[in-house]
């Protein structure tokens, strides 16, 4: 990326900096392929990114991580710097970290000695299975159910939208066990994939390809040692984990800005309109700045809620939810920006910028969508705290 000095705000400590160094190095020597099945590029990604030790970001030093805790400025930073790059490597990183976050902040020893260290090394595919037909935002609305039976536990429902559905080798899924009414009632699990009575019913195609997948759990027997924390601590467990990726989601749409704002810049510098070159004029420089000004403001955020969460909060709602908000909104400003300033170029498929503005528009909906951030800012804005 052509700008870094954001790198020397005192968000960061050197270890961070010198993490995207390392990382934007590698990134710049890695050949990333965009064409073949999307499944099989993930596969390879994840493969690649743990040979290369980069997914140790995603796991505590327990484990192999490179963090006594997870990192949210690391994740945040890779994120980042992957998307500035490949939007599906930015994918594979990000599922990996989300995917095994519950047993990272809740798992017991065993679960973390099982299934983290395979996510590290990228030998083992992981997801996060929350969301449902009837339970996206509402959480509470989760209707798959986990009945127990002796030293068992016996999941009968459905999932959607779940990514990774159909290449994970496990999925952290949660169920209604009924320990209370709504979100008090939910339980974590971790579900392999080769368990009987566990399917994936359908692939669900996006603009931006990413694997996606229905899930379905038909009287599936998962062992109670696989439980997640204590009974009824699901909707905790969720939310924890989102608190700490969220942010990163952030970062995501903050990389893809910055690569639309650098092919911007270029292009224009290069494009010769009326005998000039296209940055000469004033509606140009026009957009240039308000996508430079867009970009350090959803740094600012990002980095901002990261570091609070690394440094001395244990709940950054508020925070979280406004870089997600701000970032990804701001990420969807600069990239039609920069397809405009490409002209007809800017829409055709397979250009930067025609693939930017696929990759981007999911941000703005996954992991809370924009509307339902702007409620949780309002909410914890009246309340005068972020819990």
């Amino acid at each position: 990326m052509t700008d870094a000095t954001f790198l020397d705000w005192p968000f960061f400590d050197e270890s961070h900096r010198e993490l995207q160094r390392e990382l934007a190095g590698w990134c710049a020597g890695y050949t990333f392929s965009h064409d073949g099945d999307v499944d099989d590029l993930c596969r390879m990604l994840v493969r690649d990114l743990g040979a290369a030790g980069w997914l140790r970001a995603c796991v505590p030093a327990a484990a192999g991580g490179c963090s006594e805790k997870l990192d949210v400025r690391s994740l945040a930073l890779c994120r980042e710097t992957l998307a500035y790059h490949a939007g599906l490597a930015d994918f594979s990183f990000a599922m990996q970290g989300l995917g095994s976050g519950p047993i990272s902040l809740f798992g017991t020893e065993d679960q973390q000695r099982e299934y983290l260290p395979p996510v590290a090394a990228g030998s083992r595919i992981a997801a996060f299975a929350l969301s449902e037909a009837e339970a996206g935002s509402d959480v509470a609305a989760i209707a798959t159910t986990a009945q127990a039976d002796g030293s068992e536990f016996v999941l009968n429902g459905e999932k959607t939208w779940i990514s990774n559905g159909g290449i994970a080798d496990f999925y952290c899924v949660f169920a209604r066990t009924g320990e209370a009414p709504g979100a008090r009632g939910l339980s974590a699990f971790i579900v392999d994939a080769d368990t009987p009575g566990f399917s994936v019913t359908e692939r669900i195609h996006t603009i931006a390809p990413h694997p996606l997948g229905r899930l379905r759990f038909a009287n599936c027997r998962v062992p109670a040692s696989k439980r997640i924390g204590a009974g009824g601590d699901g909707f905790k467990v969720a939310m924890a984990t989102l608190d700490v990726f969220r942010t990163t989601v952030g970062a995501a749409a903050l990389g893809f800005a910055r690569r639309a704002l650098d092919e911007a810049v270029r292009h224009s510098s290069e494009r010769q309109l009326f005998g000039a070159p296209l940055s000469a004029l004033q509606m140009t420089e026009a957009s240039i700045a308000e996508m430079a000004l867009d970009v350090d403001a959803s740094a600012l955020l990002v980095y901002r809620s990261a570091w609070a969460k690394d440094c001395y909060q244990s709940r950054v709602t508020r925070e979280a939810a406004m870089a997600k908000l701000y970032a990804t909104e701001a990420a969807q400003r600069v990239i039609d920006r920069a397809v405009q300033l490409f002209g007809g170029n800017g829409v055709v498929s397979g250009h930067i910028a025609e693939t930017l503005y696929r990759e981007i528009r999911a941000l703005r909906i996954y992991e809370g969508a924009s509307e339902v951030q702007k409620v949780i800012i309002a909410r914890q804005t009246y309340s005068g705290r972020s819990q």
